[in-house]
């Protein structure tokens, strides 16, 4: 399932069904609903709660860090690493910052 957020101030942002429905509970929103809006006055909201998630998971990860001693798995490098919440949620914010300077709503499933 893929999921599409729109808004008139940017171009459509488009992402797989799991991915869309973290990043729409991290927003505040019902992730069950197929359709949604983040109004122009919930979008300050929106973006400090997922840049708060960003930080969370990079404080996180910070704690993970790999020992000097302790060689990096070759298979989890390049294109095999893991995509973090920051790399995946980057468009979206970028979508709701453009929104809230432009004063327009994100919408999604519609």
């Amino acid at each position: 399932m893929l999921l599409t957020f729109k808004s008139a101030a940017d171009a459509d942002v488009i992402m797989f069904g799991d991915v869309a429905k973290k990043l729409v509970e991290i927003l505040g929103k019902d992730p069950q609903d197929a359709k949604g809006i983040i109004t122009v006055e919930q979008l300050p909201g929106a973006i400090a709660r997922l840049r708060a998630a960003i930080e969370a998971e990079k404080a996180g990860q910070g704690g993970q860090a790999q020992d000097d001693d302790e060689e990096e798995d070759p298979e989890r490098r390049g294109m095999a690493a893991p995509v973090n919440l920051a790399q995946r949620a980057w468009p979206l914010l970028s979508m709701l910052e453009l929104s809230q300077k432009e004063g327009v709503p994100v919408t999604w499933g519609v």
